[in-house]
């Protein structure tokens, strides 16, 4: 199968897992708040961290499906870091892939409690997989880690506490290998503990994964500056006054930066076998246009 072919068996496995998993709530009282959890989690997207997440999967044991409640929950803490974000008290964006924001469609009280229980029930989804107690535990620990203090809630505290000052090089780092790289690290481990893999592929995992989240938040940073609105489904230029890569290193140096890092993070895949589809994965979300 080709590159694009395979990401769109990924992509749709984790589609219609999600339409699944909501649709045990149809009935609720609050089904309100289910709208809303879907209106963003459904809304669209390239499911890059649950494709990761699978594809690891893969790559330690073939049967990629192992990893389907670890790449649900994921798009889910997804979708609530990108509620929460766009709300007027952080970014104040009225579109996100093309559409409304959430809050612009269900309200800023509804939305924050959409976030909460995508967050919240992302832990529900990890601990039904078809795994030990051992490795669900685990797997919670990885993801309670990535994207809590240390990680992706901890990077963008890192960011609104900068915001009224120029960082160095080291800060930028901090904070973007924690608000994108976290997220994309725990999506990498997941899949390797789903798919039984050894101490020595989880390694390699976050170690692919943190340099692929690096290239993947300077490319984001350059598109922000190139993109067009179209293109991105997003409002452009919005980042002009923020700590970015481009602003640190100009445009230029960012295409070199992005070039060495993803070539970094593809040599840290040798521990695996098959890894065609990973390494043009990884070249395809570094150089994309949108």
């Amino acid at each position: 199968m080709k590159m694009d072919e395979i990401s769109k068996q990924y992509r749709d496995f984790t589609e219609d897992f999600l339409k699944n998993w909501f649709s045990q709530f149809r009935d609720e009282p609050q089904k309100l708040l289910y709208e809303a959890m879907e209106y963003s989690v459904l809304g669209g997207g390239k499911r890059i961290r649950a494709i990761l997440a699978l594809e690891f999967c893969r790559l330690c044991c073939d049967d990629w499906k192992k990893a389907a409640p670890f790449a649900a929950a994921i798009e889910m803490i997804h979708a609530y870091s990108l509620i929460h974000d766009d709300l007027p008290a952080m970014d104040n964006d009225d579109y996100r892939r093309g559409k409304p924001t959430n809050h612009k469609v269900y309200g800023e009280g509804m939305a924050i409690l959409a976030g909460d229980a995508l967050l919240s029930d992302a832990f529900s989804c990890v601990a039904s997989a078809d795994l030990s107690a051992k490795d669900i535990a685990f797997a919670v620990g990885v993801l309670a880690g990535n994207i809590g203090s240390w990680g992706m809630v901890g990077g963008q505290v890192l960011d609104i506490m900068s915001e009224q000052r120029e960082l160095s090089e080291q800060e930028v780092l901090d904070i973007q290998s924690r608000k994108t790289g976290a997220l994309i690290n725990a999506s990498c481990a997941l899949g390797v503990i789903a798919g039984g893999g050894s101490e020595k592929q989880l390694q390699a995992a976050c170690g692919f994964a943190g340099l692929l989240g690096l290239a993947f938040q300077i490319r984001d940073d350059m598109l922000d500056v190139i993109g067009t609105q179209e293109e991105l489904g997003k409002g452009v230029g919005t980042d002009t006054t923020k700590n970015t890569f481009v602003r640190l290193y100009g445009l230029s140096k960012c295409e070199e930066l992005v070039e060495k890092y993803t070539a970094m993070a593809i040599d840290q895949l040798k521990v695996f076998k098959d890894t065609g589809y990973i390494v043009s994965l990884a070249k395809s979300l570094t150089n994309r246009k949108m």
